[in-house]
């Protein structure tokens, strides 16, 4: 880190977060913490404890959060840089005894999520997919003008989507591809926990994190400010 970087760090540190931190001592427990890192301030006793040991209390104390805390840790030290996302997925969910699962699809990734279904039932789980445009909703019945219907005339429903797999009583919802804000609304209503296979990026081939790497390069303008 740069004299400069780091004297603006302390000019003002309530500008800056773990986004702007580059040394990553929490990860490795060794080296300095910035001024503004949140570990260093609960390690002095300068941050209100409370939000820290009520996280560890729920880890601890709540056998849900305790199944997924321990699969999830299992599934990575097992399977790191081995697994795809897709068998990460299955293993996560065989870990904590899901058995129903439910996929929350674009249509413009129906084949994709087919392929997924067809994966994770050769794994021996029940799998039940539903598509954003289920219920044939025109735009116009929840508020939206005529132009938007010219990239379709129905819309996207994800708050449906999860009614439905609710109704269904998926152990666990996976969703692939919902537009950005749908799956906001998808997670917010989903009452089994829910995991992401893909996230949509059109432009990208539904890979959002090629822009970052190339923000010197092609993607400059994501930079401007």
């Amino acid at each position: 880190m740069s004299n400069e970087t780091g004297n603006r760090m302390s000019n003002d540190n309530n500008c800056f977060s773990c986004i702007d931190c580059r040394l990553k001592s929490c990860n490795t427990d060794e080296g300095l913490y910035p001024e503004f890192c949140p570990t260093a301030a609960l390690m002095e006793g300068a941050l209100e404890g409370a939000s820290f040991d009520e996280a560890i209390d729920l880890y601890l104390d709540d056998e849900e959060n305790n199944r997924v805390t321990i699969a999830a840790a299992e599934v990575e030290c097992e399977n790191y840089c081995k697994m795809t996302r897709i068998e990460e997925i299955a293993e996560f969910a065989g870990k904590i005894g899901a058995r129903r699962l439910g996929i929350a699809t674009c249509v413009g990734l129906m084949r994709e999520a087919a392929v997924a279904g067809k994966i994770l039932r050769n794994k021996g789980f029940e799998v039940y997919g539903v598509a954003c445009k289920v219920g044939a909703v025109p735009k116009i019945a929840v508020g939206l003008d005529m132009t938007h219907s010219a990239l379709g005339k129905n819309m996207c429903n994800p708050i449906l989507q999860a009614k439905i797999l609710n109704e269904k009583e998926t152990d666990l919802n996976i969703v692939v591809g919902l537009c950005v804000g749908h799956d906001s609304l998808f997670y917010k209503y989903s009452e089994a926990l829910c995991t992401t296979l893909v996230t949509k990026d059109r432009v990208l081939g539904h890979n959002p994190v090629a822009a970052l790497y190339q923000t010197e390069s092609y993607y400059k303008r994501l930079l401007e400010k």
